[in-house]
């Protein structure tokens, strides 16, 4: 016979077994699909001290910005060209035209993806629209490279990379490039010189009617490097290249031509770019 010791321990066994089979399955401490959204998070400018433009295409003050998703308030206007100059594509503060540039009826999301970015350091496509806005409108050769001598206040650019500017565009190995450049002795000057001294060195003299020969991305591409991009620009040293040496927020390597052909001029200078200029 078991002793009374056993079979209190046996008692006490099946108690707990029965008492277990009352008992839920388990429960997992962690719920899923429960329905709720991602959140929604901003890429945004960070170069103004005041303003701010997302990727969604708003621009608001800094200090209303959502501190969670880091958007700005959807209450203002979309893809706001406030300030901006839509004939030459360019506007008068950074965030607008972000935001301007943003709009797909302005830049196509395709066009932008076959672009290169213009620093040699960090070749390559851009990632997005929103990443081809920043650095456009930041990094314009229009924006930075005159400091001093706007011709516009308009300094923000977002337009396309071109290869020629407005002028008729010429191939330079055509028959009529070589007569409109007839007689011309095409020389590139040093670094802070004016096309009135290049020429002056030479003992010849700049021809101010030929310079709109000389302004065109295809022009400049075959005297100069232009290893950073060919960008329409404005500045009394156009056409022109930024020197290797610049500051590098000055798109060192750049080759730039005017937007206006009517502001060419032979005295033009400019300390961080050298001249291609017309002489005879």
């Amino acid at each position: 016979m078991a002793s009374p010791r056993l079979l209190s321990l046996r008692r006490i066994l099946l108690a707990a077994a029965a008492f277990s089979v009352c008992l839920p399955s388990s429960v997992s401490a962690i719920r899923k699909d429960i329905g709720l959204d991602a959140p929604i998070m901003c890429r945004r400018t960070v170069q103004g001290r005041h303003l701010i433009s997302d990727d969604n295409g708003y621009v608001c003050s800094a200090l209303s910005i959502d501190p969670w998703s880091r958007c700005c308030p959807r209450t203002g206007e979309r893809f706001s060209c406030q300030g901006c100059n839509l004939d030459l594509q360019c506007c008068n503060s950074y965030e607008y035209c972000v935001s301007c540039c943003l709009d797909p009826s302005r830049t196509k999301e395709g066009d932008v993806q076959k672009l290169r970015v213009a620093k040699p350091v960090t070749a390559g496509t851009y990632t997005d629209i929103f990443d081809f806005c920043m650095g456009r409108c930041r990094h314009s050769s229009a924006s930075v490279v005159h400091e001093n001598a706007y011709a516009s206040d308009f300094h923000h650019c977002f337009m396309m990379q071109q290869n020629s500017s407005r002028s008729t565009e010429l191939n330079c190995g055509s028959r009529d490039c070589n007569s409109r450049l007839a007689g011309i002795n095409v020389l590139l000057g040093r670094q802070g010189e004016s096309c009135t001294s290049v020429c002056g060195a030479k003992g010849q003299s700049c021809v101010p009617s030929k310079l709109s020969e000389l302004n065109k991305c295809e022009i400049l591409q075959k005297y100069m490097r232009c290893k950073s991009g060919c960008f329409p620009s404005l500045g009394p040293d156009q056409p022109a290249e930024v020197v290797d040496e610049a500051p590098t927020n000055l798109n060192p390597g750049a080759c730039l031509y005017m937007q206006m052909d009517e502001r060419l001029t032979c005295d033009g200078s400019h300390q961080h770019t050298r001249r291609l200029c017309p002489c005879a």
